[in-house]
């Protein structure tokens, strides 16, 4: 604002507001509200300040620069959370990626007959840890108990009633149950701890964890030469 001040006369304070908004664009993109946000309000302010009558004052008497000013606020405000909007949703779809990936490689797991079991869970474990972004998965034997539990829906219940979780998060106080089934059998369960602090994971997320461990569910089921080696 301070190097178009000399221009004043000559250039559309309309004109001078784009260019505002093209600084604001640029700070947005960053991905910062703070920054966002700070530079919307800082353009109408040295807008008013630098370009606006009476000059260097904090005052606008036109109409005109009035509209100007709460038209480049509203949209730095705006572009600053499409800009936010646009990262959460990439970022969502890099996650849902590297899910995929995981799921992926544990089929080709259960795909390979010489795959022993052991190193399947393991793996499993680990994918189940990253899509859930929990502390800990470990294989039990047990084949259910008094844990609250993650169902096939991807919906979790804990002493028989339905948990909330995008809006309260897992159970903390607890290990929650996942079954390791394969037409109708149970062989197990992974008991998930996320007792550090709240996870939200959404369902999409808790239906990939269910599918791995059914994945589990029908490599124990079904014979390996990992299993006669052994």
């Amino acid at each position: 604002c301070a190097v178009l001040a000399p221009f004043r006369d000559d250039v559309a304070n309309t004109n001078v507001a784009l260019v505002l908004v093209l600084v604001v664009v640029g700070a947005a993109a960053t991905g910062r509200r703070t920054a966002g946000i700070g530079a919307a309000l800082s353009s109408g302010a040295w807008f008013d300040f630098f370009l606006t009558e009476p000059y260097h004052q904090l005052t606008i008497t036109d109409r005109t620069d009035v509209e100007t000013t709460v038209l480049l606020l509203l949209v730095g405000v705006s572009v600053t959370e499409i800009a936010l909007w646009g990262r959460r949703e990439q970022a969502r779809s890099s996650r849902r990626v590297g899910f995929l990936a995981g799921f992926v490689s544990s089929a080709r797991l259960v795909a390979a007959a010489d795959t022993p079991p052991s190193v399947l869970i393991t793996h499993v474990q680990r994918q189940i840890v990253e899509a859930l972004d929990i502390d800990e998965c470990r294989f039990d034997t047990a084949t259910g108990g008094a844990h609250p539990r993650l169902h096939a829906d991807g919906s979790v219940t804990s002493g028989g009633s339905l948990v909330d979780v995008e809006r309260d998060g897992l159970p903390t106080g607890d290990r929650i149950e996942l079954l390791i089934e394969h037409a109708g059998t149970v062989h197990g369960r992974f008991l998930l701890d996320a007792t550090t602090r709240v996870r939200r994971p959404d369902v999409d997320q808790r239906v990939i964890a269910v599918t791995l461990a059914q994945l589990v569910g029908a490599a124990l089921a079904t014979p390996r030469s990992g299993d006669r080696r052994t």
